[in-house]
C-alpha cells in the first residue's frame, strides 16, 4: 500500500520553529505543509474554515501552547477531527510526557531536537495509520506494563468517567489489525498471507509483534482484546481452528 501524501499543519508559538520545520520538511518528497497556528484556538479555528482540498491528514503539535495545551488540543482533534493523526513535540522527551500524549491520542510524541529525516519518516508512518511513540520507550518494561495496564481496561474506565475522548489509542499499525480481523474470521496465516498479498513469514512477524505490543501469549487472546476495545469487528462466525499457528 503506496504512502499517503502528507498534509501538515504546524502548530507552535515560535515563528522561526514554524519557519525552520518549513525549510526542514522542504525537499522531503510527499510532504506538504498546508498551514499554521500559533495554537489551540488557532488551529481549531483554521479547521473550520479550511477549504476543501487543503485539509491536513498529520498536526505537528507543541506540547507546550500557550493557553490549551498541545495535550487539550489534541484530544479535541481527536474527538472532532477523526482522520487527523497528531504528532507531539517537547523540548525534552520523558516517560511523563509520552504517556499522556499517548492518553490524549497523539500517534507519535519526539523531543524537538529530533532529525529533519527523521521527523519525516514519522510524519509518513503516522498518516499511513501508525503509531510511534517511542520504540525505545515502549520496550522499556516499566513504561510499557503502565501503558498497557492503562489502556486494558479502557472500556471500563469510559463507563465510569463518560468521556469517550479517553479510548483514542491503539498501539497496532492498520497492517496488524487487518491481520487480527482475517484471525477474527477463522483464517489460517496461508489464507491471510494470500488474501492480503504478503508471505506467510510476514504474517507470523505480524502476530508476533501484535502479542508482543499487547503482552499476551496466543492469537486467540489478542482478538478477543481487540475486539473488547472496538479495534476489530465481530466477525459473522469465528470458525474453528481459528487458534492454529500454521
Amino acid at each position: 500500500m503506496a504512502n499517503p501524501t502528507v498534509k501538515l499543519l504546524i502548530v507552535d508559538d515560535h515563528p522561526l520553529f514554524r519557519q525552520g520545520v518549513r525549510w526542514a520538511l522542504s525537499n522531503e518528497p510527499g510532504i506538504q505543509i498546508v498551514g499554521e497556528a500559533a495554537n489551540g484556538e488557532e488551529a481549531l479555528r483554521w479547521l473550520a474554515q479550511v477549504d476543501a482540498g487543503s485539509e491536513p491528514n498529520v498536526m505537528l503539535v507543541d506540547l507546550n501552547l500557550p493557553g490549551m495545551s498541545g495535550l487539550e488540543l489534541t484530544r479535541q482533534i481527536r474527538r472532532q477531527y477523526t482522520s487527523i493523526a497528531v504528532v507531539m513535540l517537547s523540548m525534552h522527551e520523558n516517560d511523563e510526557a509520552a504517556f499522556n500524549a499517548m492518553r490524549a491520542g497523539a500517534a507519535a510524541y519526539r523531543s524537538k531536537d529530533i532529525k529533519p529525516a527523521a521527523l519525516a519518516d514519522i510524519l509518513r508512518r503516522v498518516a499511513h495509520g501508525e503509531y510511534v511513540i517511542n520504540d525505545v520507550l515502549l520496550e522499556e518494561p516499566r513504561v510499557a506494563s503502565r501503558i498497557l495496564s492503562q489502556f486494558r481496561n479502557l472500556p471500563e474506565v469510559q463507563m465510569l468517567v463518560g468521556d469517550p475522548s479517553i479510548q483514542v489509542f491503539t498501539p497496532l499499525s492498520e497492517r496488524e489489525i487487518e491481520v487480527l480481523e482475517r484471525i477474527a474470521a477463522g483464517n489460517s496465516n496461508k489464507e491471510i498471507a494470500d488474501a492480503l498479498g504478503i508471505s506467510t513469514q510476514t504474517v507470523k512477524n505480524h502476530i508476533s509483534s501484535i502479542l508482543r505490543k499487547l503482552s499476551l501469549n496466543d492469537r486467540t487472546q489478542a482478538v478477543i482484546f481487540a475486539l473488547r476495545r472496538g479495534w476489530i469487528e465481530t466477525p459473522q462466525q469465528i470458525q474453528p481452528g481459528s487458534g492454529e499457528e500454521d
